[in-house]
């Protein structure tokens, strides 16, 4: 099983190099176009952007030879902190409103693309991405958000890489702690002091369901641009929770009339 699953990510690697040579070439790129000694007459800026094309190039290419080591260079280990030391609850409140499949794919939820395949299809552009935590992590970590076929192909391939280097709790636990969560708070540790000025294991059910509900669209849903709908957000995660069994509808019900206060309220 482990043999076919690394033939299968050395095809997509492969297929991935192919493209990005592809593009390379096509745009007048050769190995002469990346000796700065080329550019003497240029101006600064003008050697600053080739640089950032090398540096690009060798970035994704790195990424594919030791992911972990790329993976530790984004990491802020300044607020980094492990799944244990996280409140019981957001790692089932992420996982009920990101990715409900997450412990049972393998890095890319077949069903969530193929469902957003169909909604591109009709809209004749990407606008939905059906990506799982996996691919979200990858992008988070390494890719723009550009909307391509190309750069969906390049977070597929790393979230690949990403699951084979990995557990998913591993996963889980660097993308709760590098995830943007709105208002300047990036990973779990910043989101629960801008929020609710707490260490994020002191925070309750409420909390983590509405910590967990920005991640669609962190900066509108933020409680400090618009809490009734962060509000609605904390309760569809609560709902989404109830519905997969990791919390009761009784104790969901209960959640949603919990008072949220949040920093700037105290």
């Amino acid at each position: 099983m482990r043999k076919s699953f690394l033939s299968f990510l050395l095809f997509l690697i492969i297929l991935f190099f192919a493209f990005l040579a592809g593009s390379f070439f096509l745009t007048g790129g050769s190995l002469k176009d990346f000796s700065l000694d080329d550019f003497k007459d240029y101006k600064p800026a003008a050697i600053e952007q080739k640089e950032q094309e090398i540096n690009t190039y060798a970035s994704r290419f790195n990424r594919f030879i030791d992911i972990k080591s790329e993976v530790d260079k984004k990491i802020n280990k300044n607020t980094y902190i492990s799944l244990d030391d996280m409140p019981f609850f957001i790692k089932y409140a992420v996982i009920a409103a990101e990715d409900k499949r997450f412990y049972s794919h393998f890095g890319v939820d077949m069903e969530g693309i193929a469902r957003a395949s169909l909604v591109n299809i009709q809209e004749g552009e990407i606008v939905q991405g059906g990506s799982s935590i996996t691919q979200q992590l990858a992008k988070n970590l390494f890719l723009s958000n550009e909307r391509s076929y190309f750069r969906k192909g390049e977070e597929v391939v790393l979230a690949l890489l990403l699951e084979n280097n990995y557990t998913k709790d591993e996963i889980l636990e660097i993308y709760l702690n590098s995830v943007y969560f709105g208002s300047g708070a990036y990973g779990i540790s910043e989101a629960s002091y801008i929020y609710f000025d707490k260490n994020p294991i002191d925070l309750n059910l409420a909390e983590c369901a509405m910590i967990a509900g920005l991640l669609t669209a962190p900066s509108l849903n933020s409680p400090y641009v618009d809490f009734d709908a962060a509000k609605r957000r904390q309760a569809l995660v609560l709902d989404a929770m109830a519905k997969q069994s990791f919390i009761s509808p009784e104790l969901a019900a209960k959640a949603k009339t919990v008072n949220i206060r949040l920093k700037k309220d105290n």
